[in-house]
């Protein structure tokens, strides 16, 4: 009888665990937010300049915070461009994560003496010409971002960012819809394109648009990913489909290479 007694309780137990847990186990991850900052600069010395305070003090910072794998990135030709240009992608697990940013940096003592030359910059000596600032959120067959699993040189590695604007409203909600359920996020993923993540922009000069990140080893695997992503029978299936037309009015691709001391 005292066994019956005991079996019938772990079985009740069992039963309690498991709806307990159930909304655990079934919830999908939270959709995470990214900004992506967008340095603006004119000479070496400028680029010289937010190099140093990124990786002595800001990124140091923000992973005092527990705010990991931030990417830098330089676009290809940076050193013979008009404007250089250096992006700085970070991750944020919510809204409020990213809000509280500045004045959690305020209070650390530590940011303030590593960032010193940066953060007290004359107005005739800035370390910068304008700094862009883009807020993103993940889409829901991506909800969090992924560190690249590449082999490559660091110096050879491509991440292409793109980002791709609607004419309206509506038909930029298509698009997003055609990279969630319409499959193409599934189709990146199945031909080996090591996305950084998939977002919408919810705060940007180019609205409406959505951005993603891919990365290869090099330029020549980038091309060959490309070629196969095109050649594929689910894209030119999924391309030709009549909901799916005219979503796009301007896409606009960005080369670039991590930093040395990109997380990314």
């Amino acid at each position: 009888m005292f066994n019956h007694k005991k079996s019938l309780i772990l079985a009740f137990l069992t039963i309690c665990f498991f709806f307990i847990t159930a909304p655990l186990r079934s919830a999908p991850p939270k959709r995470e937010f990214y900004t992506i900052r967008i340095y603006q600069l004119k000479t070496r010395e400028q680029e010289e300049r937010i190099d140093k305070f990124l990786q002595a003090a800001f990124l140091p910072a923000l992973h005092r915070l527990g705010v990991t794998q931030v990417g830098v990135f330089k676009a290809l030709g940076n050193d013979t461009a008009s404007v250089r240009r250096i992006y700085v992608l970070i991750p944020f697990r919510s809204l409020d994560q990213f809000v509280r940013l500045p004045s959690l940096l305020e209070k650390d003592n530590q940011y303030l003496a590593d960032g010193k030359d940066y953060l007290d910059a004359a107005h005739n000596d800035p370390p910068y010409t304008r700094i862009e600032s883009v807020l993103l959120q993940a889409f829901p067959d991506m909800p969090v971002h992924q560190a690249p699993s590449l082999t490559g040189a660091r110096p050879e590695r491509i991440y292409e960012l793109r980002s791709y604007e609607g004419p309206t409203e509506k038909l930029h909600a298509n698009k997003v819809q055609m990279f969630n359920r319409g499959g193409e996020v599934s189709l990146f993923k199945r031909l080996d394109f090591n996305a950084v993540f998939y977002a919408e922009v919810l705060s940007g000069s180019h609205m409406p648009n959505l951005m993603y990140m891919t990365s290869f080893d090099n330029m020549a695997s980038r091309d060959s990913h490309w070629k196969s992503f095109g050649d594929d029978p689910f894209w030119k299936k999924l391309v030709a489909e009549p909901e799916y037309q005219n979503n796009v009015s301007k896409a606009d691709i960005f080369f670039l290479h991590p930093t040395e001391y990109s997380d990314l």
